[in-house]
């Protein structure tokens, strides 16, 4: 009878929770359809990390009814969650496959870092952050993520023990490319990275390193990060 009464005060918990699960289901489903398929990625495998990602854990509760929507949202320490369809497009071109290692700049949140672990075989990601490192890092490996490497401290240093890297996902705006990244990255692979020109100007950059050594460089799409910040500036 005391477990009964136990379970039945449990109840109305558990049922709200399951509707949450539902409602966010729907809305993560509606986000992969209209925001990411409908404009031309379509690749079964990253609509597949989508879908398995859990976006609204990754934003404060009190934003968890906006996290599946067209827009960026605020996090702790002044930084974003990124769009979907940024994260999505930064995902695509850098042609995440099983056998790739990527180093992230800027965890932040660590939803980017999530949706690429779902595809590649190592994610190796820095936050200059602490606080920000520590909360993602808890809930990446809460969720149960085994082959994310975390590091507090500097990403214009980037890894280099760790490279070379198969693509790097800068998620941050610095005004130019840093020379450790270009370094850290494999022949043929490839870099997305944020520009800013000005204060309100920025282009999204691929940037692949050919066979020959050369860089080709890519404008793909105007956006607007949060700058990369150094460590002697903090």
């Amino acid at each position: 009878m005391k477990c009964f009464l136990m379970l039945l005060m449990l109840l109305p918990g558990l049922l709200t929770a399951a509707s949450d699960d539902a409602a966010f289901a729907v809305a993560r489903e509606k986000m992969i359809r209209e925001q990411i398929l409908e404009r031309g990625i379509t690749d079964s495998r990253i609509l597949g990390a989508f879908r398995r990602v859990p976006r609204h854990l990754f934003v404060a509760p009190s934003y968890r009814g906006q996290a599946y929507g067209d827009f960026p949202l605020p996090i702790e320490e002044g930084q974003t969650i990124s769009q979907p369809y940024i994260v999505a497009i930064m995902t695509a071109v850098i042609a995440p496959s099983d056998n790739k290692k990527v180093l992230e700049i800027g965890t932040g949140s660590g939803y980017q870092a999530a949706v690429m672990a779902e595809l590649v075989r190592e994610v190796y990601t820095i936050e200059i952050i602490p606080a920000l490192a520590d909360h993602s890092k808890k809930l990446l490996q809460q969720l149960g993520y085994k082959n994310i490497h975390f590091r507090t401290g500097d990403g214009h240093v980037g890894w280099p023990e760790a490279a070379p890297f198969d693509g790097i996902i800068v998620t941050c705006s610095p005004d130019h490319i840093p020379a450790p990244l270009l370094e850290q990255l494999a022949v043929g692979g490839r870099m997305v990275i944020p520009i800013r020109y000005s204060h309100t100007v920025q282009d999204l950059l691929l940037v692949e390193k050919l066979p020959n050594g050369k860089l080709k460089k890519t404008n793909l799409i105007s956006v607007l990060f949060v700058p990369m910040i150094r460590s002697h500036a903090r």
